[in-house]
């Protein structure tokens, strides 16, 4: 992630009352591109996201429409385990915004707050705007990124995530079985035991993690 990619979160941090951002794209494909996390939390709450397929982040996508979420214990059941994460976290309020280009949604606004206070609907009709002003520096980031082969440093943030996609390959192949059996079984697999996606990607890259040998 260069500095450019990270100074698109800045602006959301300098207008708006949240403590984090990261902003996301997806390809034609459905892969996603984090080009920016603010701090290590927004970075987790990207990341938990990603490997539960639950949140506001995929609502947003979703529905084509901003999500605010003040959360609490069992504030919202539709995220059951992601909304209990969040708030170990200490995020006490999410705000995700989706991307545009024309009709398209190209991505996500991901916002938090430490503070249980929802934005008020100015501060949600900024953020909207900062949004639509951010989508095409980060789809041209997104695309940049995609073409640069150097090492990523994914203990720094989510970035492309290319070894969780080299991994989603390998086990398509391990279980002969499609894309999207393969991504469900590796991001099940992290989850069950605690570890993020991107650990057993490596796991899996590396040859020390075999899912033809956990089948039933």
């Amino acid at each position: 992630m260069t500095d450019d990619g990270v100074r698109l979160c800045d602006p959301f941090l300098e207008s708006l009352p949240v403590t984090g951002a990261s902003i996301s794209v997806f390809d034609v494909e459905g892969r996603q591109s984090t080009i920016c996390v603010s701090d290590n939390v927004a970075a987790r709450l990207d990341e938990l996201q990603l490997e539960l397929g639950e949140g506001p982040h995929w609502d947003a996508l979703r529905t084509a429409r901003p999500v605010v979420a003040r959360l609490g214990v069992g504030s919202h059941p539709e995220w059951p385990v992601f909304a209990d994460a969040a708030l170990d976290l200490g995020a006490a309020a999410l705000f995700s915004f989706p991307m545009f280009l024309g009709a398209v949604t190209v991505g996500v606004v991901d916002l938090y707050s430490s503070r249980p206070e929802p934005l008020d609907s100015s501060d949600v009709a900024l953020a909207v705007r900062l949004t639509a002003r951010a989508t095409r520096r980060a789809v041209h980031h997104a695309v940049r990124g995609a073409a640069d082969h150097d090492p990523l440093d994914i203990a720094a943030s989510p970035a492309m995530r290319r070894e969780v996609h080299q991994a989603t390959g390998m086990i398509l192949v391990q279980l002969n079985s499609t894309a999207s059996e393969a991504f469900f079984r590796l991001r099940a697999y992290a989850f069950a035991s605690s570890r993020t996606m991107q650990q057993v990607a490596h796991d899996v890259i590396t040859g020390s993690l075999d899912f033809s040998e956990l089948r039933d």
